[in-house]
């Protein structure tokens, strides 16, 4: 198999890769929890399942599908330690 250095490498797919974390979502979870509503957090959760749910179906490429979703949780992840690391040294 051959691995197409030019497009892994292109502003295109950087773009491609990137639009999961670029969601209201992400942005969300990001922001001080105390200004974020249940109900503002539900509606960009449900944006954001659909948009996943987008990007598997209309890639043909399953590499780039791999790497975008793999991005996504890469960037949880972070989020997750960021805000457990927050709550830590609040409640110390």
């Amino acid at each position: 198999m051959t691995i197409n250095s030019e497009k892994y490498y292109s502003p295109k797919y950087y773009i491609s890769m990137n639009q999961l974390v670029k969601t209201e979502f992400f942005r969300l979870l990001a922001k001080n929890s105390q200004t974020v509503t249940t109900l503002e957090m539900q509606h960009a959760y449900e944006n954001f399942m659909n948009h996943v749910i987008s990007v598997i179906q209309s890639e043909i490429d399953s590499v780039e599908v791999f790497r975008t979703l793999s991005l996504a949780r890469i960037e949880l992840q972070s989020l997750r330690l960021q805000i457990l690391y927050e709550q830590g040294e609040k409640c110390a």
